[in-house]
Parts: C-alpha cells; sequence; structure tokens
C-alpha cells in the first residue's frame, strides 16, 4: 500500500527512530509499504520517519538510476548493486571513509528542492535485514550517498542541516513557506479527526 510522505515542517522527521529489537508483521507490512512508496515517488530511498514511524528502519533502490553509478560490497564480498536492491536497513550503523565529494541530492519530503551537499565517499554500514541477519555494506558512489542522507533521517536530521549556510540562507523563504503549509494541512488533518470522533 502506497502511503503518503510526510513533508517537511512535519515534527516527526526530527525524531530519533526507535531502534527494533524484533521483526514482526507489523514491520514487514511497513517496510513493503515503504519500498512501494519509495518506487512510486521515483525515489532512491526512504526512512521511517518519512511515513509517520519513528523507527532505525529504511529502505534504498539505486537500481532505476543509469547515470550515477554505484559500488558495493556486502559482507566483503564485489556485488552488483542493481541485483541487491530493494535494500533494506535496520538499526544501521556508519562509519564514513575516504575523501569528500559534493554532489546534488533530493529529498522525497521536500519537493521539488535540490542542494550540493558534501559527504565522504564511501561509508561502511552494519545492520540489520527484515530475516534479521547482520549485513555489512561497503559502498559508494549514489548508493553511498543514499545511504548516509537516509541514515541522517532516522537520527533526525535532514539534508538541509548538511547545506552550507549561504545555501539554506538562499532557501529559507521557500523552507518556511513549506513549514507553514505543512503546519496548516496538520491542523485541518487533525480537525477532520476530531470532526471524525464526533
Amino acid at each position: 500500500m502506497k502511503l503518503p510522505i510526510l513533508q517537511y515542517g512535519d515534527p516527526i522527521l526530527r525524531m530519533r527512530g526507535k531502534r527494533l529489537e524484533k521483526i514482526d508483521e507489523r514491520i514487514r507490512e511497513i517496510t513493503q509499504n515503504m519500498i512501494e512508496t519509495m518506487h512510486a515517488a521515483n525515489g532512491v530511498g526512504l526512512a521511517a520517519q518519512q511515513v509517520g514511524e519513528a523507527l532505525q528502519l529504511t529502505v534504498l533502490d539505486v537500481s532505476q538510476v543509469e547515470d550515477r553509478p554505484s559500488t558495493m560490497k556486502l559482507n566483503g564480498e564485489d556485488v552488483d548493486p542493481k541485483a541487491a536492491m530493494p535494500l533494506v536497513l535496520i538499526n544501521p550503523e556508519l562509519k564514513l571513509a575516504g575523501e569528500t565529494e559534493l554532489a546534488t541530492e533530493a529529498c522525497l519530503s521536500f519537493p521539488e528542492l535540490t542542494g550540493e551537499i558534501e559527504r565522504p565517499k564511501s561509508v561502511f554500514a552494519w545492520a540489520r535485514t527484515l530475516d534479521w541477519s547482520e549485513i555489512e555494506i561497503e559502498a559508494s558512489g549514489l548508493l553511498g550517498r543514499a545511504i548516509q542522507h537516509e541514515v541522517d533521517h532516522l537520527n533526525g536530521i535532514l539534508f538541509i542541516d548538511r547545506m552550507n549556510s549561504a545555501a539554506k540562507a538562499a532557501l529559507s523563504s521557500r523552507l518556511k513557506r513549506m513549514q507553514k503549509e505543512t503546519r496548516r494541512e496538520r491542523r485541518n488533518r487533525q480537525v477532520h479527526a476530531t470532526q471524525s470522533a464526533l
């Protein structure tokens, strides 16, 4: 089932996700819905916070992106990143590695907004999967960047927080407008929910 994606200004996006202790049917359903939602929105990643769940859970899929290649090692073995998608990471921990690079990022919670973000070129990630097995990933290129972006979400960090101050200042009026629209939509949903309960 496709889920609504929370927009900038929703407080859940700033929440640190709760670590998962086990996988149950609810988590499997949320994960499947997140994958479907990410694909429907043509995204390469989606964090649980973006669908209203403050959990340490993210999904990624870079298989449809041809112009920004990725490399990946899974448990020490070179793998084709496209064959490993969609990727589900639960309780991920990162170690950033190597030089940094500036590249364009976007976010499903910030429609039509992009920014140049400096991040390490490579990342090591340790996480659990839906079958609760532990995996170790080394990734670079788009996948490495997407993992960093999504794990930031899991910790309440948004990509605008990684922008330099000049870039963020240039976007300030758009960001304020987005926050205002999101607050108005949240109030309207609360009013409708209250009226429905009466």
